[in-house]
């Protein structure tokens, strides 16, 4: 129940925009060259709130057709009520996947709006717990050539100081184990030996491939072990994670809170994108349910968003800086974060989560 007087969102709009990348990107199962994107805006009584979700032109029409109307007119302060009303609409058409990202774009708007409404900053009204958050630099693109991967690897290290990098292996669905282990190699020479080394595999390997090739990289002292074998076999990742060294991970693909429950069986640190499992208000219950196992919790790509959030989560390890979604912010969105000692501090002088959006830049990239 609202009282008497407490604004009501008035309006919910969202656009798609799709992005070109700056090169050609591959990973061990997939290549891409653009990144599609969802801007959500919700208003009330003129106070904007501003979401974003990494989705295309069929997740702004899920908003626009389904959960416009849902949040319309709803108490702004209320977003839990707005997130149960939304997911409870949704019941028929399947939260999982597009709808997922859809409610995830909408809820942090309202977040956002919430915070702008109470001249706030985000992470606050969501409880700090600490002022920095920990991130790692994300991209090593199998269709990179060597000098792309050490002139990104340098910047990661050299430029940004951030102390761990993480590439990708598993070309070819795993028929590159070679040339896999020797871009680990120079990643190791180029990055030092005080740097994290991380490799994520994108489900590629099969489950005994995943532990061979964890095995013939033991001496380059990896740390993390992304989706070795499909996030759909649990009981491989189960299997690989209790015969390596690394910290088995996994978890980016998850939409409600029974498939992250599922997951925390298998891994030793559980990944969530909260443009992706329900937004903030799914997030903050996603990191309690890892929390009640001792896991840790990792963001998943969307490094603006699960800094605000991350820098209220008592359990997390660290956030994603993805080449992709780093760039595509920075193109979108005044007042990103530039990491600094391989950390980035949400904004404390701005309210929301501190991001204002710049349409007339965007507009050349909205799909039609």
């Amino acid at each position: 129940m609202s009282a008497a007087g407490d604004p009501l969102v008035g309006s919910v709009q969202a656009a798609a925009y799709t992005v070109p990348t700056d090169r050609p990107e591959g990973d061990g199962t997939l290549e891409w060259d653009a990144t599609d994107v969802v801007v959500v805006r919700a208003e009330a009584e003129g106070t904007v709130g501003l979401g974003w979700a990494y989705g295309g032109s069929a997740c702004a029409a899920v908003v626009a057709t389904k959960l416009a109307d849902v949040v319309r007119g709803l108490p702004a302060l209320d977003v839990a009520g707005a997130w149960q009303a939304m997911v409870r609409a949704m019941r028929d058409d399947a939260r999982q996947g597009i709808a997922g990202c859809a409610i995830s774009a909408v809820d942090v708007a309202l977040w956002d709006l919430k915070a702008r409404l109470l001249e706030v900053p985000l992470h606050r009204l969501l409880g700090g717990v600490r002022e920095s958050v920990p991130v790692y630099g994300s991209g090593g693109f199998t269709t990179d050539d060597d000098r792309r991967l050490v002139a990104q690897v340098e910047e990661w290290v050299g430029a940004l100081g951030i102390p761990r990098v993480k590439i990708r292996v598993g070309e070819g669905w795993g028929t590159a184990v070679d040339r896999d282990l020797e871009r680990m190699r120079l990643v190791r020479e180029v990055a030092g030996d005080e740097v994290d080394l991380y490799m994520d595999a994108n489900g590629a390997y099969s489950r005994k491939q995943a532990v061979r090739v964890a095995r013939a990289a033991w001496d380059l002292d990896v740390g993390w072990f992304e989706e070795p074998v499909s996030s759909d076999d649990l009981e491989g990742l189960r299997v690989v994670r209790d015969a390596v060294d690394a910290d088995v991970t996994a978890g980016e693909h998850g939409y409600d809170l029974a498939y992250f429950q599922r997951m925390c069986e298998v891994v030793d640190c559980l990944q969530a994108d909260a443009s992706r499992c329900g937004g903030i208000s799914e997030w903050q219950r996603v990191a309690a349910v890892a929390a009640a196992r001792g896991l840790e919790v990792s963001g998943h790509c969307a490094p603006h968003l699960h800094a605000v959030v991350g820098a209220a989560t008592p359990n997390l390890r660290h956030l994603e800086w993805f080449h992709d979604h780093v760039r595509v912010e920075s193109l979108f969105f005044d007042g990103v974060l530039e990491p600094e000692g391989g950390e980035v501090r949400p904004r404390g002088d701005a309210m929301g989560h501190g991001l204002t959006f710049r349409e007339a830049d965007a507009e050349r990239y909205r799909v039609r």
